[in-house]
């Protein structure tokens, strides 16, 4: 059979499966006694060895095997968990991950995995400590052979089998092989068969048949079939339980005994796949762990269908506005109306598409509880995350952008913001920190929040490295306000680390975070309170590919300039202009905002059709604090625009983010205002 048509639904299921383990053994590690989250953990696991081992990747099952045996155990209550083995766990969980990642990008999914595993089988063994890791793995480095044979009866086992009714028997289940005979004239041989197994495996697990599955189920067997099983029940209430199937003629059941073994075999009891005839209902166990609608009624869409259905849909809101320009010039009543329904139809589609293509940002948000765990070990802190609104929805092309950034921002938390548990004693603070990963929505934008309840910036030392780097000169410094010092670290280059980590800093600041957020679309400001603790706060589009813009006039040529920098649009007389520093200038409701020409940035031609007046077409533009007045020659009204790129021959355009077709068939660019503002 060919696997590869059922790699994507792997990887995608095995991403979802190791996301589902990591958020458990956070759980599991701050509330221990919580057996609810080893079962999940177990559940996961279980199904993600059988999807591995299926799809052929060995060392990826091997793994998870060692790693089931060892959850078994804590399941079971036999195993006490401790920080040490899960370290241990999670760098099983590491290399998995790692594993899918590999295959993700064409690979074989191959990977060392006897370091793990020879760890995970010390543990089993209760030969596990830190500090005799390495005696202990090397006491484990051959496994015993299995030398278990059965007593009772003369059934040949293979030592998987074996090897799974020892443990069970350690575990002290009743080992039992049974053997079922129907009625001479039973007609639907496999349908009662069926109902065997399914009565069995309500109260046991079947372990082996006898003839093999496949022939049970095409009725390959005269009237009896022998069936290995393990239970906690005894013998007579399995009897009752088979005899009450219609057309059983007779059950006999026998003990299994086995032969000691010659070297202890750890005693791991695993959850065997049944080895009945395919029942109709899923396994509790194999379903995936995730959110699903009632019913199941839930698709996969690859990404890739939804980018094409949204490009598709793009070339008819061009059309669609040329239809409305041809209707208003043609003037006819019945082309207005037809138009204007198609208007309101193709909208609704608009909005169906986007929310089609909108995903919640607890994609991104649940990859950081397990960081902040192995950082807060890394640097000796102790440290909470709060995770608030994870359910908020954007597209799914800015999600995939925004991980780096706030994974750059929490690192920046937990170095220079979070203190160490001795200083925040002595500061009067808990000695666990707090940083809050919120997200909310607001209009057309989604905010996310980082706040940490840390030391707060110094202004004075991020003042200092301003100074000593050449991005403040040393006689302003003293004029610049707590806000405007706390805006210097996102300069470029800069960095308040001493020492160059891979926790942050690392030579790189926070201007790579501004950059990759303002390319976005979005923005980023801070606020700090020194003593009290810092806040990021990020503002991003909801979608990127169709957006509102207000379209204007520059002499012959069209722009499109978005609603979401837009604060107000406004009229001037040219003696209301003024003159600062050499640059004009508006009062703007008691402020001072000053003038852009897009006509002077663009280098747009004078055009005779455009007459000089005594007013001036302004719209007023916002880039966090910070404002300025564009100047248009006139306003042509707001329109919904598909966002298209300028393509690979034209990057790095000044203060153009790209390009809409209009109805008219004219290219209209579209304006970045906050590199103008810049």
């Amino acid at each position: 059979m060919d696997m590869n048509q059922y790699l994507d639904m792997f990887i995608e299921e095995s991403k979802e499966h190791l996301q589902a383990i990591n958020a458990n053994l956070l759980l599991l590690e701050n509330d221990p006694g919580n057996i609810t989250h080893v079962k999940e953990i177990f559940r996961s696991a279980h199904t993600l060895k059988g999807m591995s081992a299926t799809m052929g990747f060995e060392d990826m099952a091997n793994l998870t095997h060692e790693a089931e045996n060892v959850l078994d155990l804590i399941r079971n209550q036999k195993l006490m968990i401790t920080s040490d083995i899960m370290d241990v766990i999670f760098q099983s969980v590491d290399l998995i991950e790692g594993m899918v990642i590999d295959i993700t990008e064409g690979g074989d999914g191959s990977a060392d995995v006897s370091g793990p595993v020879k760890k995970l089988r010390a543990i089993v063994a209760g030969e596990f400590t830190a500090e005799s890791e390495v005696a202990a793995t090397a006491a484990i480095e051959v496994e015993a052979p299995v030398e278990e044979q059965i007593v009772a009866g003369e059934q040949d086992l293979d030592d998987y089998a074996l090897m799974v009714l020892k443990q069970s028997k350690e575990l002290g289940n009743n080992l039992m092989w049974i053997t079922v005979t129907l009625n001479d004239n039973c007609l639907l041989k496999a349908a009662r068969s069926y109902m065997v197994f399914d009565q069995l495996e309500s109260l046991g697990e079947v372990i082996k048949t006898k003839p093999t599955v496949e022939d049970i189920e095409n009725e390959r067997f005269e009237t009896s079939f022998e069936i290995a099983y393990v239970t906690m029940h005894p013998a007579d209430k399995i009897r009752s339980a088979i005899l009450n199937i219609s057309e059983i003629q007779d059950v006999k059941i026998d003990p299994i005994g086995l032969k000691e073994a010659q070297s202890p075999v750890p005693a791991v009891v695993e959850k065997v796949e049944t080895a009945a005839p395919v029942k109709k209902e899923p396994d509790a166990q194999q379903a995936p762990v995730r959110k699903q609608a009632a019913g199941g009624k839930t698709i996969r869409v690859d990404i890739e269908r939804l980018d094409i259905l949204m490009n598709l849909f793009s070339e008819l809101v061009i059309d669609r506005g040329r239809l409305e320009q041809l209707a208003r010039e043609i003037g006819k009543s019945e082309l207005q109306e037809t138009v204007e329904h198609m208007s309101r139809i193709s909208g609704d589609l608009q909005n169906i598409i986007l929310t089609m293509r909108m995903v919640p940002v607890e994609q991104v948000f649940n990859r950081f509880p397990r960081m902040i765990r192995d950082l807060q070990k890394d640097l000796n802190k102790k440290v909470n995350l709060e995770i608030i609104g994870a359910e908020t929805e954007l597209d799914r092309t800015v999600i995939d952008e925004i991980g780096d950034p706030l994974n750059h921002l929490l690192r920046n938390s937990l170095d220079h913001g979070i203190e160490s548990p001795a200083d925040r004693k002595n500061a009067g603070k808990p000695e666990e920190g707090t940083i809050v990963l919120r997200a909310f929505h607001s209009g057309n934008h989604v905010f996310i929040e980082v706040k940490d309840d840390g030391a707060g910036i110094n202004k004075d030392r991020v003042l200092k490295k301003a100074i000593e780097r050449g991005i403040v000169n040393p006689a302003a410094a003293d004029s610049l306000t707590d806000k405007q010092i706390h805006e210097l670290l996102f300069a470029a280059g800069f960095s308040t680390a001493e020492v160059i980590s891979d926790i942050s800093g690392r030579g790189v600041g926070l201007d790579v975070v501004k950059s990759k957020i303002e390319s976005l679309g979005g923005s980023v400001g801070v606020e700090s309170v020194r003593g009290q603790g810092t806040t990021f706060l990020i503002q991003l589009p909801l979608t990127l590919s169709i957006i509102s813009a207000m379209l204007v006039q520059v002499q012959d040529e069209k722009y499109a300039v978005p609603l979401s920098s837009i604060i107000e649009t406004a009229v001037f007389r040219k003696d209301q202009i003024m003159m600062a520093h050499r640059q004009k200038v508006i009062d703007f409701r008691g402020r001072v905002v000053p003038l852009v020409s897009l006509q002077d940035i663009f280098q747009v031609p004078a055009s005779d059709s455009v007459q000089d007046d005594e007013e001036v077409a302004v719209i007023i533009v916002r880039k966090g604090e910070k404002m300025a007045g564009l100047v248009v020659d006139s306003f042509i009204g707001q329109q919904e625009i598909v966002l298209k790129s300028l393509g690979k021959y034209l990057v790095n355009v000044f203060a153009i983010s790209g390009a809409t077709i209009l109805g008219d068939g004219q290219v209209a660019l579209i304006i970045d205002c906050n590199t103008l503002i810049k």
